[in-house]
């Protein structure tokens, strides 16, 4: 799998097989987002929860590439409402395929209200994702959350390898927090997102690293903005 940060918390994971999906688009106004980048293709939309930081362009990227869109039964009743099609609302504990990838919606400690015409409208709740891929690993896409203890089922249940953590603090957890997700989910490497956008989300990957230096098997991975990986 190639991933692509795009700042905050956007992600482009591109599969094995080139199927390529989004997490949480957020590009018009994302201070971080890589200039030059351009979607040639998107099949695939997770959407974590409704805040404008993480659902802003869901609307015209669907309209534009027809993606599979996947979210909580309240954000896809908003997007469908905005002429948004392919939707696949589903809730938390459920799992349904999107493209060749199982998708399950696990739980998240947030808020989720959609600005919608300069009004806070219901959008149900904040949640995160566990992917399988194909070759059968796992990763799990917190979203935006709190630490919580129910992460200890999403290893028993799941054993994802892979996790991607919010840590820059104020609107989700810190690194100190995060630390302790690690220690729970026991992935191999977490990758720090929703930090350093704005001048509130002081937590840092270092930060992380050394809260965490006595957990051996667990490794700090930061991206760069724009810079593609390989997850093998």
């Amino acid at each position: 799998m190639q991933i692509t940060w795009l700042g905050h918390g956007t992600f482009q994971l591109q599969l094995a097989s080139g199927e390529v999906f989004v997490m949480d688009p957020w590009t018009d106004g994302n201070p971080k987002y890589p200039v030059g980048h351009q979607f040639s293709r998107i099949d695939a939309m997770l959407i974590t929860h409704g805040h404008f930081d993480h659902v802003h362009d869901a609307v015209p990227l669907a309209l534009k590439f027809s993606p599979q869109v996947a979210a909580i039964y309240e954000i896809c009743a908003w997007l469908e409402s905005k002429g948004v099609k392919n939707t696949c609302a589903m809730n938390k504990g459920g799992s349904q395929k999107v493209g060749p990838v199982t998708v399950t919606m696990t739980h998240a400690v947030h808020s989720c209200g959609i600005l919608d015409d300069g009004k806070i409208i219901y959008g149900g709740e904040a949640a995160g994702y566990v992917l399988r891929v194909a070759d059968g690993r796992s990763l799990y896409f917190a979203g935006d959350t709190n630490v919580f203890t129910d992460m200890q089922l999403i290893e028993q249940l799941y054993h994802p390898e892979l996790a991607f953590l919010p840590i820059g603090d104020l609107f989700t957890m810190s690194p100190r927090e995060a630390a302790m997700a690690c220690r729970m989910l026991k992935a191999k490497k977490v990758i720090p997102m929703h930090f350093g956008t704005f001048p509130g989300l002081t937590g840092t990957p270092e930060q992380l690293k050394e809260l965490i230096r006595d957990l051996p098997t667990t490794e700090v991975w930061p991206l760069e903005p724009g810079k593609t990986v390989e997850w093998r």
